[in-house]
């Protein structure tokens, strides 16, 4: 039996499970994560959620993951969370 090991979330998101499995099953992946403070979390989280398609989704998950292996600590060109962060509403709509 496989022992849980704890994701930590952001600021103002929660991990969302097909995020949760990714990190989860990358063994080097989840002390990175959890490493990362819960604002920057909480960017990863957001950047993440914030798209429309699936495959979009899928390709941020995979980038996020690369990303932090590659030591980034946040989104590249990512004007932030939104829903945290009024002055980046304006590159969003609906987010308020």
């Amino acid at each position: 039996m496989l022992e849980e090991r704890e994701i930590l979330s952001g600021v103002l998101h929660e991990v969302p499970a097909d995020m949760a499995e990714a990190i989860a099953a990358e063994s080097d992946v989840l002390p990175l994560w959890n490493g990362l403070t819960p604002i920057q979390r909480n960017e990863w989280i957001c950047w993440t959620t914030s798209v429309k398609k699936p495959e979009t989704r899928a390709a941020h998950i995979d980038r996020a993951i690369a990303d932090l292996r590659a030591g980034k600590r946040q989104p590249c060109c990512w004007p932030g969370c939104p829903h945290r962060r009024p002055k980046a509403q304006k590159w969003f709509r609906g987010a308020s």
